[in-house]
């Protein structure tokens, strides 16, 4: 049946599906984790009311793709991977602009920032995530992965790609009608 409702019997999909899901939900985990710290109360970091950021999703995966090649080198890990984890967040910035007028993150406080949307901080940041991913993150992603039944894990790639599709056009929906009141403290308006 599940074969009906989205071709996932191509390994190649199932896997990268599961890889973007995992980053994605982790992204969101220590994002909101951090920025509630910052805030001094609990934050939701997602555009989405559940617990996923695709920008960590998208970089995550593009990225480890890429960065394999390096595999042992941190130093080249390090200095690539900050800079294309740079570009994922200014590539999503511009089309956030664009789409949505704003944009989920504001650094215009932090030192050596580009327009708010890049900041020095966050890239010496990517770069550290990039070697601790490359160092153990990604094995304990594909034993998990890996060790994960292949019908229950097909399931889990429906569920949360149907989930997020609707949630990102419900919550998009609200947005565009005014109905989403947005935290002054994490969003930068370009309107």
């Amino acid at each position: 049946m599940w074969n009906y409702i989205l071709p996932l019997y191509h390994e190649k999909f199932y896997f990268v599906a599961l890889w973007f899901l995992a980053y994605s939900v982790m992204g969101w985990v220590v994002e909101s984790i951090y920025i509630s710290i910052c805030n001094k109360k609990i934050t939701n970091r997602g555009y989405i009311k559940g617990p996923i950021c695709p920008i960590y999703g998208f970089g995550g995966t593009l990225i480890h793709a890429i960065l394999q090649r390096f595999a042992g080198n941190y130093y080249v890990i390090f200095f690539v991977g900050a800079l294309l984890a740079t570009t994922v967040e200014y590539v999503t910035a511009r089309i956030m602009i664009r789409v949505f007028g704003c944009v989920w993150w504001d650094y215009t406080n932090k030192p050596f920032n580009y327009k708010g949307i890049l900041c020095l901080e966050s890239t010496i940041g990517w770069g550290l995530y990039c070697v601790m991913d490359m160092m153990f993150l990604k094995n304990a992603i594909f034993f998990a992965i890996g060790k994960l039944p292949f019908t229950i894990g097909k399931a889990i790639v429906v569920f949360a790609l149907l989930y997020y599709f609707s949630d990102f056009i419900l919550t998009t929906k609200k947005n565009r009608n005014g109905e989403i009141e947005l935290e002054e403290n994490s969003v930068m308006q370009f309107k």
